[in-house]
């Protein structure tokens, strides 16, 4: 778990969200139903598969299937931090629909909008 100044640093709530996501890495590599541990407005975090090669900053293209597949969160992402059991990912690119689900998605389960405006903020900021 992350200590309290990793805590106090993190400018976006992590969503604990039990869901599958499929990761593309730049080098071709395909992980399918890869477990999704939480999500946020700037990325996720999922249990690292077992034949995991890709470095840290690797590009990917992360689908996250919401609703059995019917809705695909697709984003492209860096590889943000590697351990023995989890792998972060920091979103890079994002289109409209998928940025629109992924507000709602973190909208219904952060339950303070206040919270959620100043997270949208500080992605717009960062863009």
């Amino acid at each position: 778990m992350a200590d309290s100044s990793a805590q106090q640093k993190r400018r976006f709530s992590r969503i604990p969200f039990n869901a599958v996501a499929h990761i593309n890495t730049e080098d071709g590599d395909e992980f399918l139903n890869c477990q999704v541990l939480d999500v946020s407005l700037h990325g996720l975090l999922i249990e690292r598969p077992g034949q995991w090669q890709a470095d840290l900053h690797q590009p990917c293209r992360v689908d996250l299937l919401l609703e059995e597949g019917q809705i695909v969160i697709e984003m492209q992402a860096t590889v943000a931090n590697i351990d023995a059991a989890y792998i972060g990912f920091e979103c890079r690119e994002i289109d409209l629909d998928s940025m629109t689900h992924l507000k709602r998605l973190v909208e219904l389960n952060l339950g303070d909008e206040a919270l959620l405006h100043r997270e949208l903020s500080t992605l717009l900021e960062q863009a």
